[in-house]
């Protein structure tokens, strides 16, 4: 069955999400106790360690053994891994092109071209100052992913319940934008 990545989320296959949330955690973890660089260092020794060992391993057994197997990693080193030009170039262009909504979005909210947008941009940006000031970027990350491995699992198990109690607070929400906007002159939302 071929790996789709989503799978992942939603636990499908509970070993491989293990090995990756676990994973995962256990490297943001050492990165709250070590520099990047040191985290860095230490798996990359890690990895050279066991691919080492396992050289010699299989050259002493074909010692041993009298085997002519040759090298255990032939495979991989004779795999073709460079990337083309037309990979890069796509990249380039999804890079290119989300920058460009990202720089015309900021300039449009830093510009004021609607009120309403910036002054919500303005909130968040102001709540953004408490969750700064509460947790830092590799605690957030790490709650990220905890989030990313649980919330859709949850969210397939009691999706209806979900639904209803989000378009609660949807319709709250709305109420409460409109309030607000009937109160501020020029902030009425233009129809589109």
């Amino acid at each position: 069955c071929p790996f789709v990545p989503i799978d992942l989320l939603y636990w499908r296959n509970v070993k491989q999400s293990g090995a990756v949330f676990s994973s995962v955690l256990l490297l943001l973890f050492s990165l709250t106790q070590f520099s990047v660089v040191s985290v860095g260092a230490y798996l990359a020794l890690a990895a050279l360690s066991a691919t080492i060992s396992f050289r010699i391993y299989k050259s002493v057994l074909q010692a041993v053994q009298k085997t002519d197997e040759g090298h255990p990693f032939k495979a991989y080193l004779e795999m073709e891994i460079a990337l083309s030009q037309d990979q890069i170039s796509k990249y380039a262009d999804k890079i290119l092109l989300y920058t460009n909504t990202c720089m015309k979005e900021l300039r449009r909210l830093f510009l004021v071209q609607d009120l309403v947008d910036s002054l919500k941009f303005a909130v968040l940006m102001w709540l953004l100052t408490y969750v700064g000031a509460l947790f830092n970027g590799l605690t957030l990350l790490i709650l990220a992913v905890v989030s990313m491995f649980t919330l859709p699992v949850v969210y397939e198990k009691h999706q209806a319940q979900i639904d209803q109690y989000v378009g609660l607070i949807r319709t709250q929400v709305n109420s409460v934008v409109g309030k607000i906007q009937a109160k501020i002159p020029g902030a009425k939302r233009k129809e589109e």
